[in-house]
């Protein structure tokens, strides 16, 4: 076990900080939808999203994902006015009373916009950078890091990791034609995107292939699908499921996780860097 661990160091216009290579990241999800699989309807309004948002930020979270649109198997799409009016109020007020940095989790170009003139820090697209063919415009004009997620129209596949690493690199390769360095690109596998089961198992298990492309890598399984079906379990009592798959995940090199159970993973997370990353040279 001696993961690569990458070395990123950025300082946003408001003066927030966020720095990878250190330790794992923990991203905070707040969904500002009525339809996501486990929180939906939770964090709708904005009073109650900026205390969400103020106790991840106690609980040890260090940056957090606000999204408008439900990415769940069988959601409803929704338009671009509803979606920036269910989150550009949010990011507001959570920008201007917790000073973490702010992701904004939308495939949608003018949504990532007004998001990132509204506080925002980063873009997390689901569909990386291939739905919408001026989110890549967008990235590189604010020079802001992006998150590009694996995913699918259908599981086609012809040979299943080696096409999903083939995917990734297409997209990164519309991120460079837009004018996006290396230095703003993440990557996400997208577990649970285009995957079933068994892929998404045997995707977890070949995680270090994702992170040998030379980006660091966001890991987000938090209560999907494959925990609770191998565990038998529902969203709300797949805790322990999940931080198995974090703590996997970073050993293979992965350096932010974003989860809903911020205090349990936080704690997972610092206790697999107490063994990975001194094992990496890095404590």
């Amino acid at each position: 076990m001696n993961p690569t661990f990458y070395t990123r160091k950025y300082k946003f216009k408001d003066g927030l900080t966020l720095e990878l290579g250190q330790r794992t990241l923990i991203m905070g999800i707040l969904n500002a939808t009525p339809d996501s699989f486990s929180d939906g309807g939770k964090y709708i309004e904005v009073e109650a999203a900026v205390a969400r948002a103020k106790q991840m930020a106690a609980e040890g979270a260090d940056l957090i994902d606000i999204g408008g649109e439900s990415t769940r198997p069988g959601h409803a799409a929704v338009s671009t006015e509803e979606e920036l009016q269910r989150i550009i109020p949010i990011i507001r007020a959570v920008s201007t009373e917790v000073k973490l940095p702010i992701s904004v989790d939308t495939y949608k170009a003018e949504v990532a916009r007004q998001a990132l003139e509204a506080g925002a820090h980063i873009v997390n697209d689901v569909w990386g950078l291939r739905r919408d063919a001026g989110m890549a415009a967008v990235v590189a004009e604010f020079g802001c890091p992006v998150i590009i997620m694996h995913n699918r129209e259908a599981r086609d596949y012809t040979d299943y990791v080696p096409d999903v690493l083939q995917d990734l690199n297409d997209c990164v390769r519309i991120a460079h034609r837009a004018g996006v360095s290396d230095d703003q690109i993440w990557l996400d596998p997208g577990i649970g995107f285009a995957k079933n089961d068994a892929e998404n198992v045997e995707l977890m298990g070949r995680l270090d292939e994702l992170v040998a492309l030379g980006f660091p890598v966001l890991l987000a399984t938090s209560r999907k699908t494959f925990i609770r079906n191998t565990l038998g379990v529902t969203a709300d009592d797949a805790v322990e499921g999940t931080g198995a798959t974090v703590a996997l995940g970073i050993a293979q090199g992965c350096q932010i996780v974003r989860v809903h159970d911020i205090k349990q993973m936080k704690r997972v997370a610092t206790l697999t860097d107490a063994i990975v990353y001194k094992q990496a040279g890095r404590n």
